[in-house]
């Protein structure tokens, strides 16, 4: 409770350490700028604090940093979280900086080396004040970020020997109740630790609970948190009684404690990137939505654009001598082209290299079926080229495009589509995302004819566990793997 009490000692001392942070970045990024650009290191202490903007960046990303809410007590903050509001306060903060600048008229823009030295337009190779404010913004969130990452880890340390722990009770005993006491448990690098129960019902005969006590029901609510006191009290009842809720939050109104709610939503049905975000004070919980929106899809169109250029570059000779073997070994077209469902449900036209003699093609694309290993339709080169994935290289040109990506679950017929979504839940999720030449599936053994169930069970997977180096990863694998696999086709 003591350290409870003491805690705008540990704001106040983060604020200490956010401040020299960005006096370091705002002195390195000017001390980078008199390097680059050759200037003489002034001969007076207040032109250091001049030239390096100091006085505008400690206010500004002070003020940033509240607005971000990085000076508010959470404990269930993920770093990963942090690390990225940290990086959102670096930018704002530059752009901010700039426009401080500006209202209060040109004098700054130049506060170190010849009066008279112009620099033409507003590059970064030849603009002083952006190359300033561009390193500022590198550097910034480095410092921060790693004061912030060591100070996680000193409270750790600090934590896994009994100091700076806050104390929660659980209203709840079912389900929900031991999942959270649990999921705390587990996470012991938050400092928060269950000492009691409180049952949901109004009276229990029960006094143990995953060997910790249970100090009545609801009705004596005030007569527990009297004898035994908590920093926290989380609320973990379950749906049934959720009509209780209004009136036990009105009676921790009158007691010094952190109230906080567990929905009561069953594991099996709530997925692992979650969102819960507010619109003007409502709360709204992101049961199901692309993991690829925002940032992270941007680089991984980034990563299709290059990695489809390359991958053309490469095999360019290859799809050429390719074409010309179809071309001369059977009579048809050397590409083949077929509907497939991409992200959101978008119908497009994927193109691979004919594998099967051009009239069963036809016959073949109005059919939702698979082909078989030993299909009498495929070609003698149509086998070689399935056997090694080759026919799937014209691709590349449907990822340029942005029809599909290099990694995600393979494209699958709208006539299957409709099949499947009914047969198998969970199916649409494969929607959410973009198509794939290769995916998790795939590089996992997971081709053609191989099990449906295990395939979307690899395409969830991937899914919900997204990430740039996910996507880097499975490249990899496919490269060092190699393309050929028992069950293409």
């Amino acid at each position: 409770m003591v350290l409870k009490q003491k805690h705008n000692l540990f704001v106040t001392l983060f604020a200490l350490l956010d401040v020299g942070a960005i006096a370091a970045a705002s002195f390195g990024s000017w001390a980078l700028r008199v390097h680059r650009f050759n200037h003489s290191w002034p001969a007076q202490w207040e032109q250091y604090f001049k030239g390096s903007l100091v006085l505008y960046a400690v206010p500004i990303v002070l003020f940033n940093l509240i607005v971000f809410k990085l000076y508010k007590p959470r404990r269930d903050r993920a770093l990963v979280g942090e690390l990225g509001q940290i990086i959102k306060v670096a930018f704002v903060s530059s752009m901010l900086i700039i426009v401080s600048l500006w209202a209060l008229g040109s004098s700054q823009l130049n506060p170190v080396g010849p009066p008279q030295q112009q620099y033409p337009g507003w590059r970064l190779a030849t603009d002083p004040l952006r190359f300033q404010l561009a390193m500022f913004t590198v550097l910034l969130p480095v410092l921060m970020g790693g004061q912030r990452v060591a100070m996680r880890l000193a409270l750790r340390f600090m934590r896994k020997r009994g100091w700076n722990m806050r104390h929660v009770a659980i209203v709840g005993v079912g389900r929900l109740g031991q999942i959270t006491a649990r999921t705390l448990s587990r996470n012991s690098w938050t400092g928060l630790r269950v000492e009691y129960f409180i049952s949901h019902h109004e009276q229990t005969m029960r006094d143990r609970c995953l060997n910790l006590p249970v100090h009545g029901g609801v009705r004596e609510l005030e007569k527990i948190l009297e004898h035994n006191r908590v920093d926290a009290v989380y609320l973990a009842i379950p749906s049934a009684m959720s009509a209780q809720l209004p009136m036990m939050l009105k009676r921790l109104e009158r007691y010094a404690v952190d109230v906080r709610i567990v929905p009561d939503v069953h594991p099996r049905y709530l997925p692992q990137n979650m969102v819960v975000s507010e619109l003007e004070g409502m709360p709204i919980l992101s049961y199901r939505e692309s993991p690829m929106a925002g940032l992270g899809g941007v680089f991984k169109r980034m990563l299709d654009i290059v990695g489809a250029l390359m991958g053309i570059l490469v095999f360019s000779p290859l799809m050429l001598l390719i074409a010309c073997l179809i071309r001369f070994s059977s009579p048809g077209p050397v590409l083949f082209k077929q509907q497939r469902v991409s992200l959101g449900g978008d119908i497009f036209w994927i193109w691979k290299f004919r594998t099967m003699r051009a009239l069963q093609d036809e016959q073949a694309a109005s059919q939702a079926a698979w082909t078989t290993r030993d299909d009498p339709r495929i070609t003698r080169i149509g086998a070689f080229l399935r056997r090694m994935s080759l026919d799937e290289l014209p691709q590349l040109f449907n990822v340029l495009r942005g029809d599909m990506a290099l990694v995600g679950p393979r494209p699958e017929r709208p006539e299957l589509i409709d099949r499947f979504r009914e047969d198998w839940r969970g199916y649409m999720l494969r929607q959410q995302v973009k198509a794939g030449m290769t995916g998790w599936a795939q590089v996992n053994g997971l081709r053609g004819d191989s099990s449906l169930r295990k395939r979307l069970q690899y395409d969830l997977f991937y899914i919900r566990n997204w990430s740039i180096w996910f996507d880097v990863r499975i490249l990899m694998m496919t490269i060092v793997r190699g393309f050929v696999h028992p069950n293409a086709m």
